[in-house]
């Protein structure tokens, strides 16, 4: 019997082959066809409980399956799973449409609609049949069978050249290294990243450091390292990701992407794929998000070009240094606010072993919302580093599982994501609980050392937390409304407030102490970490500008076809915010994995967007007591386990009493 089709709780990762994936997901689909059939053949009258509710809670064996698969896509990939994501990703666009083009579903669904005012529904319940009839008639169910065809075509080919981006930018990323064989080619960096070096080139059979582009070894290398030449080597190996003369070359895709993306807007009726995307989104339309960031971009410019003008003549002053490049930035960077705070990240290290700051996100976690996480030892994980917890409240009720992967390997890809197994829903009067995972990549313990995170990595922990608590917290009726579910510029909220807490004495006290000594962390050391938090934050400013800027540029155009050179676009884009001369060798865009393989596309300025709700929203803590439970219960009742089952606004005003104003950002950013 194939594993995944029996049923299971957590998922049976030891049991699971994978040649089991692909007669899994053929089944599940003909089983999720089955169940859209019984309620199309259903002879009596559509109505909410027998075409809206049905189905939502079709699908569900579908769902599990290909999120296992997808979240090991990401996670733990090998040869096999990709080529198996080739083929079973057509599937389930096929699927996905002929679903959404299924008219005599739709007429269902739209009969439903078309009489909402008399049927007495909540909120939850509004929201799932507007959600429901949109899903339909903003992916083509309005359109003649021709244009039906049209937009499966266009669908089965993105989904195709999005994974391919996303091959392509990992091949790219795996193939290099930096192989070091003098350690004076070393001189500045810390132990600890040296250590790594060793256990990386041990691994691979040499002799020597091996740096990677994977971002614990990249980052303390471009920070650190005083070979100048050798932070230009790796640091142009990175930006070139898609953009080489080869096999997994992404500027065909990019382009392809984006036209395809634009043909599919005009398909359903929009100008462009950006106003596609917003419609749904807290910002609305292209017009305000870019009024948004030029504002913005408006009050951080002078501060990033002060910042600039001063780290170059800091980089001068210490080493002669005529003209900062790219791989300059975060080495002079590191340098100047070490004198400026007199800071050093490997001061603050020790402090930040690995356990004691998930220990310590757990102690926040309880202070404020009353969970409790037990490490469980029963759970099956796909791989020996995951860890995995029991979360319940302080009443001893279950509330849900968390997987937690922490360091780099092989087949995991970069960056840092939350994800789920398992949603929240209640379904036959049972709140079925969710499965909750989040992957980051922090340094591996070594021969002589735990753990030891930057004071970034500890913001990453945070935030990664934040995401997975509003998972964790969802109550939500229906799963496609639960948790993250929500709105793509409100669903960074979550997340960026807790970052705040890293910032905090008394929720630093809990959990930063040094890892020999047990010391907790010195309050000089806390006030230097929020001192220097609004440290270049004109430039960081500028920097996430720059990124929603192009993104917006590649999906608000009219005319992408017009567009011949990604290079060239690119560089226009970047024309208001760029600060260092461009590196003709490298590209952003194809390595841009966010927008064009992740759902950010049309909606990467809403880190922005909700920085704004989280300095408003984290202000009212301020104000309250950090571990105020007023203002943790609000946050937690309005925000955190209502998911997307009302408007985003709706739902922040409710907790915070009115909208959010961007002054307690550039106030905290030191931009006022």
């Amino acid at each position: 019997m194939n594993p995944l089709l029996e049923d299971f709780n957590t998922a049976p990762f030891s049991k699971i082959s994978s040649t089991d994936y692909k007669p899994a997901i053929k089944k599940a689909i003909e089983i999720c066809k089955q169940e859209i059939q019984t309620i199309v053949s259903n002879p009596e009258t559509p109505n909410f409980q027998n075409t809206t509710e049905a189905l939502e809670f079709t699908g569900q064996k579908l769902g599990r399956i290909t999120s296992i698969f997808f979240n090991l896509n990401s996670a733990e990939t090998s040869e096999a799973i990709q080529k198996i994501a080739l083929e079973i990703s057509p599937w389930l666009s096929e699927f996905k449409n002929d679903m959404i083009l299924n008219s005599a579903l739709f007429i269902k669904v739209k009969s439903v609609y078309d009489v909402r005012e008399t049927l007495n529904l909540d909120p939850e319940q509004s929201m799932l049949l507007e959600k429901q009839y949109k899903g339909f008639s903003r992916n083509g169910a309005n359109l003649n069978d021709e244009d039906k065809g049209k937009l499966r075509k266009i669908d089965t080919e993105l989904s195709r050249l999005s994974l391919q981006f996303g091959e392509n930018v990992l091949a790219d990323g795996n193939a290099f290294e930096l192989h070091i064989t003098h350690e004076k080619d070393l001189k500045g960096l810390p132990d600890g990243a040296k250590e790594a070096a060793i256990l990386l080139a041990k691994n691979r059979n040499k002799e020597g450091w091996l740096i990677t582009l994977d971002y614990p070894s990249y980052i303390p290398f471009v920070t650190y390292a005083e070979n100048r030449e050798l932070r230009k080597k790796i640091s142009i190996a990175f930006g070139k990701k898609g953009f080489q003369n080869n096999e997994n070359n992404n500027e065909k895709i990019v382009l392809n992407i984006v036209n395809s993306r634009h043909q599919r807007a005009n398909l359903l009726g929009y100008e462009t794929h950006a106003h596609f995307v917003l419609e749904e989104r807290m910002a609305e339309t292209p017009e305000k998000v870019l009024s948004f960031s030029n504002d913005l971009l408006r009050k951080a410019k002078p501060a990033a070009l002060r910042e600039f003008k001063q780290l170059e003549s800091f980089a001068k002053k210490l080493d002669g240094i005529d003209q900062l490049q790219k791989w300059d930035s975060a080495f002079y960077s590191e340098k100047l606010k070490k004198e400026i705070f007199n800071l050093d990240q490997e001061i603050l290290k020790p402090y930040f072993q690995l356990e004691n700051v998930i220990e310590g996100v757990f102690i926040v976690a309880n202070k404020l919302y009353d969970l409790t996480f037990e490490e469980v030892f029963t759970i099956e994980k796909y791989h020996e580093d995951v860890k995995t917890y029991h979360i319940k409240n302080t009443k001893g009720e279950f509330i849900a599982i968390l997987y937690a992967d922490f360091h780099p390997r092989e087949g995991k890809r970069n960056g840092a994501w939350m994800t789920s197994y398992k949603s929240q829903q209640i379904k036959n009067n049972s709140n079925e609980r969710p499965h909750i995972s989040i992957v980051c990549n922090f340094t591996k313990p070594t021969e002589t050392k735990p753990s030891l995170l930057t004071f970034n990595e500890v913001t990453t922990l945070f935030h990664e937390f934040g995401h997975a608590l509003h998972g964790m917290l969802a109550n939500t009726t229906y799963s496609s409304l639960s948790g993250t579910s929500v709105s793509w510029d409100f669903v960074e909220l979550p997340s960026q407030i807790l970052e705040n807490w890293c910032y905090e004495k008394e929720a630093l006290a809990l959990f930063a102490k040094h890892y020999q000594t047990g010391e907790v962390i010195p309050m000089e050391y806390v006030n230097k970490i929020k001192e220097s938090a609004s440290f270049h934050e004109g430039m960081q400013t500028l920097r996430q500008l720059s990124f929603g800027l192009l993104d917006m540029a590649w999906h608000g155009g009219k005319t992408p076809k017009n567009i011949l050179s990604v290079k060239e676009f690119e560089a226009e884009a970047f024309s208001e915010t760029q600060l260092y001369p461009d590196v003709s060798e490298n590209c952003m865009s194809t390595a841009f994995s966010h927008i064009f393989q992740g759902g950010y596309s049309a909606g990467y300025y809403s880190y922005k967007w909700a920085e704004i709700l989280d300095a408003d929203a984290f202000e009212y803590f301020q104000e309250k007591g950090i571990f105020n439970k007023e203002a943790a219960n609000k946050f937690k009742e309005h925000i955190l386990s209502k998911g997307g089952t009302e408007k985003p606004m709706v739902l922040y005003k409710r907790f915070r009493g009115k909208e959010p104003k961007p002054e307690a950002l550039l106030k905290r950013a030191g931009l006022l």
